[in-house]
């Protein structure tokens, strides 16, 4: 039986600014009851991370839009990634959660491995993770 995969040997960035970390937002979620011609739920949760990314700045995060994190059930979805770090994925949000997203996400961005404990996650994001994926080993 083999052995599960090794983390990547190979030199890490030093710091987690050398690899900033992603915040993708799924745009494709909508909830129950909302009206098909309006913007989906997660195109709206979308636009409110981004325009408080706009105010607040910061280079270690670049939030992007996502067609389908396949977290429908638990909509709307995010995730939080970066090369060599653990993978986060979060659901049950909403745009009313916009500032609580940017400070989790820019959490896992200063974090060397991703890991963010569960105290230091703001609360709506205490409740809402479905998955963490470990980081992907060299090839």
């Amino acid at each position: 039986m083999a052995s599960p995969a090794e983390p990547c040997a190979a030199p890490r960035p030093k710091t987690p600014a050398e690899t900033p970390a992603t915040l993708f937002v799924c745009v494709t979620c909508r909830r129950a009851g909302d009206d098909p011609q309006a913007p989906r739920a997660g195109r709206r949760l979308y636009e409110a991370v981004a325009a408080a990314q706009a105010q607040d700045g910061g280079p270690d995060l670049r939030v992007v839009p996502a067609e389908c994190l396949s977290n429908c059930n638990r909509a709307c979805a995010i995730a939080c990634a970066a090369p060599g770090r653990w993978t986060y994925v979060y659901g049950d949000l909403d745009e009313r959660a916009a500032a609580d997203i940017l400070t989790v996400a820019r959490l896992f961005a200063q974090s060397a491995d991703g890991i963010v404990p569960w105290r230091d996650r703001p609360a709506a994001l205490r409740r809402g993770l479905t998955a963490r994926v470990p980081p992907l080993p060299c090839a």
